[in-house]
């Protein structure tokens, strides 16, 4: 039984017809990689960490030497030196002995150590007192504890997030395969419809879509172009419509869903490939027609502008979500 609602249906009919991660990659730099979405998995070139290490300050220790120390029986160990990050190698721990570590000091493999934090251990000259036992390892972290050596340390389709872009610099990657930016055209159509840098005149209406869409399209992670405000004229708007899917990913298209009395863009849509979705039975839905023209989506929204953004959210995020192969779940309606 399918208990999706009918946005949710039209959204995975719609979307299950766009093709997934299908406009090729890029290599990109790493530090222009924020937000862009992953082509090809990342695959660790080496163990991280790279070797055991410390991730507090304070003493490393035997820790068979804690296992009776308590507050009225405390253990004092003599510091022997220190290991200091960038240090190379752990020296050996003799009996009765500490070493000052950092942040960032390595230990040695399989060794059963402890760090005493600072604020758990009392300094008196070169010893140091503690008044508890430790478990073995603490506060160190294993060689390969983050991610194994060829292991997928990000899978495709992820979006390089600031941490995700940390992550992959601590593997010392600096160029990475993205998917390449989708390309989509923009028109706004409509005789009564004018530029919005131009004044009203009686029965017209000035073009925010175009320019609001544009800056959805960049959120989404595409590149827009706009290409103008197209009139009722079917032949003339096929004509640029076809142009454009020839030179872009995509097409997006506000308003003009019926002209006189004419299913103008879903005829549109019919005449340059498959119409998939013609309207969708929920708030404000018939003005949503979808389709596809060559793997290429074409995305009608309303002419109303706080409906034509959120039938872009909607069903435009969805489509260039596949088309960069980016993992995501469906947008959903606010």
């Amino acid at each position: 039984m399918n208990d999706a609602s009918p946005l949710t249906t039209a959204q995975q009919q719609f979307t299950s017809a766009v093709p997934f991660r299908s406009l090729g990659s890029e290599m990109c730099p790493l530090s222009n990689a924020l937000g862009r979405v992953l082509y090809s998995d990342i695959v660790a070139p080496t163990d991280m960490p790279p070797y055991p290490r410390v991730i507090v300050e304070g003493f490393l220790v035997n820790t068979a030497d804690t296992a009776t120390a308590s507050e009225s029986a405390p253990i004092a160990f003599n510091i022997a030196g220190e290991i200091r990050p960038g240090d190379t190698e752990c020296p050996a721990i003799q009996k009765g002995q500490a070493l000052r570590v950092s942040t960032g000091s390595i230990v040695s493999h399989d060794t059963p150590l402890s760090v005493v934090r600072m604020w758990e251990a009392q300094l008196q000259g070169n010893s140091v007192e503690i008044t508890r036992p430790f478990p073995p390892r603490f506060f160190i972290e294993e060689q390969g504890c983050d991610v194994q050596k060829n292991a997928v340390a990000l899978k495709a389709g992820t979006v390089s997030t600031p941490y995700n872009i940390g992550i992959i610099a601590s593997l010392g990657i600096s160029q990475i395969k993205l998917s390449r930016k989708p390309k989509v055209t923009i028109f706004a159509s409509g005789d009564e419809v004018i530029p919005y840098t131009e004044p009203l005149g009686p029965g017209t209406i000035r073009d925010s879509n175009s320019i609001m869409l544009a800056a959805a399209v960049t959120q989404a992670g595409g590149i827009p172009t706009i290409a103008g405000i197209m009139k009722d004229d079917f032949n003339a708007f096929a004509a640029a419509v076809s142009n454009a899917l020839q030179e872009t990913d995509m097409v997006v298209i506000s308003g003009g869903t019926a002209a006189a009395g004419r299913d103008f863009i879903a005829d549109l849509v019919n005449n340059e490939g498959e119409l998939i979705i013609d309207g969708v039975p929920m708030r404000s839905g018939k003005p949503l027609i979808m389709g596809i023209s060559e793997h290429k989506p074409i995305i009608c929204v309303a002419g109303h502008p706080p409906e034509a953004l959120r039938g872009f959210k909607l069903f435009g995020v969805a489509a260039i979500d596949r088309l960069l192969g980016k993992e995501a779940d469906l947008p959903i309606d606010e």
